[in-house]
């Protein structure tokens, strides 16, 4: 876990889908999600379904919620989402010719050059003035997934072996440090009129950023879920398992596109917020 593997060829898959939904309330979407494949000479972009093997490419899956009023959120996404695809093929092509770095370092430079770059936008043109940004992301080398958070966007993790769901991110509000600490319920944190209000962001004027970060051995059929808090407006965790984990050969047929149910069925339930879901399984 020191290094950053390049592992022999096994014979794992991939396989995602995402969805974004500007709900029924908000006028525009300030949420945005990236696919990417990249080796140590391309960078593909991928669909929003799909499925590739990982023996010779490292992929790199992310959701970001952009802040700041009238575009300036959705182009704080946007912004989020695109420096990633510079960033982590530049430490691929590193470690291919023998530079390896630890995956800690690699993500907490590619967290600080984002906020940096947020930060500086938003201080220079007005009309981005004050713009943030949440960025969960999850980066598959063969064996491993390493992950990055800064917001309250999050990473769930469902293993192939039986279990429960596990939130691997930790929200960066203080109504969560409050319910992580036992001082309010499930039911309260989700009704607190500061549920949605951030201590910590990509950009605006926190002057450092220190994302968690981790890894999770994979092994074939685990289940990870990456999502703003739209879905979890609508959803519950414990509800996400229906969706992600089939219980029948017809419904592992339609789980390919389990990121739309679970966008659609959150809008059903809920809809006041934008909504991004997006959902790889190790296969």
């Amino acid at each position: 876990m020191d290094h950053l593997p390049r592992n022999a060829a096994t014979a794992e898959r991939l396989k995602w889908s995402g969805r974004t939904d500007r709900g029924r309330v908000r006028p525009n979407n300030e949420d945005a999600f990236l696919g990417l494949r990249f080796d140590g000479r391309e960078v593909h972009h991928l669909g929003s379904i799909g499925d590739s093997p990982t023996h010779s490419s490292d992929f790199a899956f992310a959701v970001s919620d952009g802040l700041g009023g009238a575009r300036a959120g959705e182009f704080a996404s946007r912004v989020t989402v695109d420096k990633i695809i510079t960033l982590l093929p530049q430490s691929f092509r590193q470690a291919a010719v023998g530079l390896n770095t630890g995956f800690e370092d690699v993500l907490m430079e590619l967290f600080d050059q984002v906020h940096r770059t947020l930060a500086y936008v938003g201080s220079s043109y007005p009309e981005c003035s004050g713009m943030e940004a949440t960025l969960s992301l999850c980066w598959f080398t063969p064996g491993w997934m390493y992950f990055g958070h800064v917001g309250d966007s999050r990473i769930y993790y469902l293993p192939a072996r039986e279990g429960g769901i596990k939130q691997l991110t930790q929200d960066d509000t203080h109504v969560a440090w409050l319910l992580r600490h036992g001082k309010i319920t499930e039911s309260e944190a989700r009704r607190h009129p500061r549920r949605n209000v951030l201590q910590k962001s990509l950009g605006g004027s926190n002057q450092f950023v220190d994302p968690q970060v981790g890894a999770v051995a994979c092994e074939p059929g685990d289940i990870f879920l990456l999502c703003t808090d739209g879905l979890t407006k609508g959803l519950h965790d414990q509800q996400f398992i229906e969706f992600l984990r089939p219980t029948t050969i017809g419904a592992a047929e339609s789980n390919h596109d389990a990121a739309r149910q679970l966008v659609e069925e959150s809008l059903a339930r809920d809809g006041s917020d934008n909504t991004t879901a997006l959902v790889v399984q190790v296969v």
